[in-house]
This record gives structure tokens, C-alpha cells and sequence, in this order.
């Protein structure tokens, strides 16, 4: 989907669903279990999933057991792992390049989030390959002073 046809910001939408679909697919294939509830939000260059009742049971009991820094090191773990991933996905999804991937768990409430920054785009007329005196020889011609 291109760029421009994206809703900024949302909570609803194509894109948006597509997003929460794909990060609740790889929680549920990676851990087992599924997040109950997601919703993510689409900015011009940023993308936040919100994930609710992440824990697995297995989790919950760890957690029970005055464990919470184990159970977040392995969240943090899986993430690691499921985050090219989610790169990918939301590249599919957005038609736009990720150029950094944020993750952060909380244990009371059982809340986890995604975030991807994405590049951003290129006004008419500039090249994204180009080095940086490119860029700003194209800027120049583009905004005569």
C-alpha cells in the first residue's frame, strides 16, 4: 500500500489491521499464545502496536513466583528474535523502510509495545540512495532562496 494512502494518525484501516494481525500472528507462533487485545496506531513515520494480556501461563506463574525479570528478559529474548520479522512485515504492509525498531514490556498491567520508525519520505525530486551532498544539491534546486 502506498505511503500516501496510509490514515495519519489511526487506529482503524486497512494498514492498521494488517499491523495488529501479523504482530498478534508472531506472539501466538513464537510463545504460544497470542496478545487478547491490540490496536496499533499510524503516524506519518511512526507505527505503534499496544499489545494487551500478552503472558503466556507459564509466564503468569513465573510471575507468581517473584520472577518478573526473567519473564521480561525472555519477552525481550523472543522480541529480538520475532523483530525482522515484524521489520518485514510492516514494510509489506506500509510499502515504506523501517529504519529503527523499538519493543518495551510491562509486566502489572500485561502490556507490551511495538513501535517502528519509518523513513521518511522523500519530497518530489530527491533520490533516497543519494549521499547527503546529493540530498542538499537537490534541496538547493528545489527551494530557490
Amino acid at each position: 500500500m502506498p505511503a500516501s494512502d496510509m490514515p495519519r494518525p489511526s487506529t482503524g484501516g486497512t494498514a492498521s489491521a494488517a499491523i495488529s494481525n501479523l504482530i498478534v500472528r508472531l506472539f501466538s507462533q513464537y510463545t504460544g499464545r497470542g496478545p487478547t487485545k491490540a490496536r496499533t496506531i499510524v503516524n506519518e513515520d511512526m507505527i505503534t502496536v499496544v499489545l494487551q494480556d500478552t503472558l503466556t501461563r507459564a509466564e503468569i506463574t513465573l510471575v507468581e513466583k517473584d520472577y518478573q525479570p526473567l519473564v521480561l528478559l525472555t519477552r525481550r529474548t523472543f522480541q529480538d528474535v520475532m523483530g525482522d520479522e515484524m521489520i518485514a512485515g510492516v514494510e509489506e504492509v506500509t510499502g515504506r523502510t523501517v529504519i529503527a525498531f523499538l519493543s518495551a514490556n510491562h509486566i502489572d498491567p500485561d502490556i507490551a509495545v511495538e513501535t517502528f520508525l519509518l523513513a521518511p519520505i522523500a519530497p518530489p525530486g530527491l533520490v533516497h540512495n543519494a549521499d547527503a551532498g546529493e540530498v542538499e544539491a537537490r534541496q538547493r534546486d528545489l527551494d530557490p532562496a
